[in-house]
């Protein structure tokens, strides 16, 4: 009863509010109406492999065209939004602006879309940051979806399996050669995770996918170390909409 009480007077001190214009919302971690209904979410036939979406239907898997003109070394990739209007604002925020309130419904968003691809034994891996970047961060932001998404899941979780041992620089404006090339053995397994990964399914885990190639270089080092297969888990795609 005293819990009750003071969760009532918590909420009439401070009102739930939309994550993304601050207006009153019936519950904590929500968007209002309006920012729910312009916010780009994945509906419908989208790539088995990288999550963007595409026209009509069909009842077997299909692959974008970046997907079929790019291989991808992972097995299947879910996003839960397009990278603009307010899907991107949302990340920008959670990546730049230090709203890890974000990383929870986010996390949510992507449980629905991977829920049927996991196996019981999956572990989450998000994709890591440099010490560098980290330290001026001060978070990884793709961890903590990471986080989020094994706790709705019920999955193992392990942040640090993944190393960037040397920095990379930016890849905005890069071509899609010019990235690949960048990325290219830029990412490493923590040798000291390798046995609590092996024969097992991975959920990589970051908060944009543009050309894919931060996601090819994860996945090659986790295939090096012997994992089963790699799912990948995007919260937002960079895609035209279908």
């Amino acid at each position: 009863m005293a819990e009750a009480r003071l969760q009532t007077l918590i909420r009439l001190i401070y009102p739930p509010r939309c994550l993304l214009c601050g207006g009153l919302v019936d519950s904590d971690f929500g968007l209002c109406g309006s920012c729910w209904r312009d916010t780009p979410f994945i509906m419908g036939l989208a790539c088995d492999l990288c999550g963007a979406p595409l026209p009509g239907q069909s009842d077997r898997a299909e692959h974008c065209d970046d997907c079929l003109a790019t291989p991808r070394p992972w097995t299947q990739g879910r996003a839960a939004l397009l990278y603009r209007d307010n899907g991107r604002k949302l990340v920008l925020m959670l990546k730049h602006g230090d709203r890890h309130d974000i990383a929870r419904p986010a996390a949510l968003w992507l449980a629905q879309k991977l829920q049927p691809l996991c196996r019981a034994d999956a572990v989450v891996v998000p994709i890591p940051l440099h010490l560098r970047r980290h330290l001026k961060r001060r978070y990884n932001q793709s961890a903590l979806l990471a986080d989020g998404l094994a706790r709705a899941l019920r999955l193992s979780h392990l942040p640090d399996a993944l190393i960037r041992p040397r920095a990379t620089p930016s890849l905005e404006g890069k071509s899609r050669e010019e990235r690949f090339t960048t990325l290219d053995a830029a990412l490493t397994l923590r040798p000291a995770r390798a046995a609590a990964l092996a024969g097992r399914q991975v959920v990589l885990v970051d908060d944009v996918m543009t050309s894919g190639a931060t996601l090819a270089a994860a996945t090659a080092a986790l295939t090096k170390a012997g994992v089963a297969e790699v799912c990948v888990a995007i919260l937002a795609r960079v895609a035209k909409e279908a």
